[in-house]
């Protein structure tokens, strides 16, 4: 098989699903399947859990296995074709750690992006002096050319916001206050910073408040950033990729879609949306900051 970093991962997740549906659907067994596909079952299962790209050959063989109508067919096939796609981000090569290369493929998937930042601007709201600054503090012993390329991946993530088709997606940035007085050294660029933080949200669809310190320690204390990803209606019968959470740290990220576990994570949304302030007061509390930058 294929190697698993490679390809696109919500498709393959929603293929997976929908052929396990399909097999089900069907009374075939996991074992059963395998057999009569002459493979192993383990090459079935990562199929079924997207773990890996579909060959078009593969996914028809399984259609035919369990009896799919033909329109069911070409969609199963159309989405084979698309877990072997590459997205743009693969084009970085080796700057782009696998874990966040999965990141980047549900980030530009999602039609709802919700995410609580406790230490830094957000990359899809950063300017490229302060992601600049950010990767030069993280990696000083990188070459200038290869900090530069993770800043263009960062840059250009940012499309999603303003693109036309498929539909932006909705962003909802909760910023502890702290973000915003935690100045990177250039205080000009960080004025920029700021400055381009109140102009991001005048899209129409990013919303953007802040968690003043005066409102206490938020049950976020406990968490620290973090993502929620929402996700359109799938292709045919499939359901709806499972709303994930993303947590990331200093060697890798974590991925949780268990009910439970987003359950847990919409709650303390849920508590920061009631303690931050209104997205005017927020504006204005940028503002202010901006005035105090240029004392």
């Amino acid at each position: 098989m294929t190697d698993e970093t490679g390809g696109s991962t919500v498709p393959r997740r929603q293929l997976g699903r929908l052929l396990t549906q399909l097999r089900e659907d069907a009374s075939v067994t996991l074992d059963a399947a395998a057999a009569a596909l002459d493979c192993s079952r383990q090459k079935v299962w990562r199929i079924e859990k997207g773990l890996v790209p579909v060959r078009v050959v593969d996914a028809r063989a399984m259609c035919a296995l369990y009896r799919v109508p033909e329109d069911m067919r070409e969609i199963v096939a159309a989405l084979a074709k698309e877990t072997r796609a590459k997205g743009w981000w693969h084009s970085y090569g080796d700057v782009v750690p696998s874990w966040f290369s999965l990141y980047v493929g549900l980030e530009s998937s999602a039609s709802l992006i919700r995410r609580y930042d406790s230490e830094l601007i957000p990359g899809l709201l950063q300017t490229r002096e302060y992601a600049s600054e950010l990767f030069r503090r993280k990696n000083p012993t990188m070459s200038a050319q290869d900090r530069e390329k993770l800043v263009e991946v960062r840059l250009q993530r940012q499309g999603i916001l303003v693109r036309r088709l498929p539909t932006a997606p909705v962003l909802r940035v909760v910023l502890s206050e702290a973000v915003l007085r935690r100045t990177i050294p250039d205080r000009r660029a960080m004025v920029g910073q700021l400055r381009h933080l109140l102009d991001a949200a005048l899209l129409p669809n990013v919303s953007l408040r802040v968690l003043p310190l005066a409102a206490g320690p938020p049950l976020a204390s406990e968490t620290g950033t973090f993502v929620l990803l929402g996700f359109p209606q799938a292709f045919g019968r499939a359901s709806t990729e499972p709303t994930t959470v993303y947590l990331e740290n200093i060697t890798g990220a974590l991925y949780l879609d268990k009910p439970a576990e987003v359950a847990a994570f919409e709650h303390v949304w849920s508590d920061l949306e009631t303690l931050a302030s209104t997205e005017a007061e927020s504006e204005k509390m940028i503002t202010s900051i901006i005035e105090e930058h240029h004392d």
